[in-house]
């Protein structure tokens, strides 16, 4: 029995001496890869870089509005009738006083014929009723109707006269006509619509800004315009009207520009871009646009830090920024604040980075961030 007893206490030292051995040598590891992992270091990542660059840019406030033309009317008869001729195209640039359409004046030709021979009697029988009066062979009533009578033969010519040139109907100023809407032979009625036609040099354009913007407009400040429709074409022109009220349900005041349009090419309705131009410059710190990573929480730049005795070679360290930011223009951004010029800053890759990560400069295949950039098709 004893022997047996030995036996088994032997077994167990022995297993508990196998178990602490295991549990030393796995603590060991753990350790081990505890010290390993708190050496060890991810390898830098390769970024493009920037400088921060002070500058001047001149104050531009972007809006959008639409061309809006200076002279707009709907051409219409002012008398019934049919239509002799139609003297114009849809489409066409006519000239102030062009002839658009002739109606029919038969009729008031032959009336006017009529009171013409009537308004030369009654104008001799008045002539001869004088005579007779400075004769006392008549009284001053005969005298009273005859004259009476030559003034309305007048007025009834004069009438048919200004009634026969309204049926000619003329173009009240220089423009564009749209698709006409009658045609020879028609029978148009008063009001009835002839074309529309348009003044197109030069033409307005309408938009609106806020009401923070007042105090940076006045009329005669610069305004370009480009239009999608015409890629790559702009228009200079000048503010030549502010509202002078604010519209209360958005608080933007409605500004219009003049423009000049000798090519024609700018036609009421199109939709365009403005951009308002201050007459002065300010300082500003650019970056390139891609450089920002934006957060609901703040927009923030990765600024690379110097690196051991000024190796740019060298792995560096970053350290996130938060920026406010001002205008963009192109490939470009403002930093209103939270950099300084001169400082370096990672321009691509920064979404992968965080506070003291290394990272290596690699500007070989950077893109380079433009002021006013022209992208094109390959």
């Amino acid at each position: 029995m004893k022997s047996k007893g030995r036996v088994w206490i032997a077994a167990v030292v022995g297993l508990v001496v196998v178990i602490a051995t295991l549990a030393g040598i796995k603590v060991a590891q753990i350790r081990a890869m505890i010290q390993a992992g708190k050496a060890f270091s991810p390898p830098p990542e390769a970024v493009t870089s920037a400088k921060v660059e002070a500058g001047r840019w001149r104050s531009r406030q972007a809006a959008i509005g639409s061309l809006v033309a200076v002279h707009d009317v709907t051409l219409g008869a002012e008398f019934p009738g049919l239509v002799q001729t139609v003297d114009f195209d849809s489409g066409q640039l006519v000239k102030r006083g062009a002839v658009m359409a002739r109606l029919d004046v038969t009729n008031e030709v032959a009336q006017l014929e009529s009171a013409t021979a009537d308004a030369a009697l009654a104008q001799t029988t008045a002539e001869r009723a004088r005579k007779l009066r400075q004769g006392g062979a008549n009284t001053q009533a005969d005298l009273d109707a005859a004259e009476a009578r030559a003034k309305q033969t007048v007025a009834v010519v004069s009438n048919l006269k200004a009634t026969i040139a309204k049926k000619t109907i003329h173009a009240p100023f220089d423009g564009r006509v749209a698709i006409r809407q009658i045609e020879r032979g028609q029978v148009i009625s008063p009001g009835t619509s002839i074309a529309t036609l348009q003044s197109v040099d030069p033409i307005y354009a309408e938009f609106a800004l806020p009401q923070q913007a007042l105090g940076n407009l006045t009329v005669g400040q610069a305004v370009t315009v480009t239009v999608d429709s015409f890629p790559g074409a702009t228009w200079e022109g000048k503010i030549s009207t502010i509202n002078s009220e604010v519209d209360v349900s958005t608080r933007n005041v409605r500004v219009r520009a003049t423009l000049p349009n000798k090519d024609g090419r700018l036609r009421p309705g199109l939709f365009v871009n403005v951009e308002v131009n201050a007459s002065d410059e300010h300082d500003v710190l650019v970056i390139p646009a891609t450089a920002v990573v934006y957060a609901p929480y703040g927009d923030t730049v990765f600024v690379i830090q110097a690196g051991p005795g000024g190796d740019k070679a060298a792995p560096r360290a970053v350290e996130p920024r938060f920026v406010r930011l001002g205008e963009r223009r192109g490939d470009l951004v403002a930093a209103i604040s939270g950099l300084k010029a001169g400082e370096t800053i990672v321009s691509n890759g920064a979404f992968k980075l965080h506070k003291g990560m290394q990272v290596i400069e690699n500007n070989a295949l950077a893109p380079k961030a433009e002021l006013d950039p022209k992208p094109t098709d390959r």
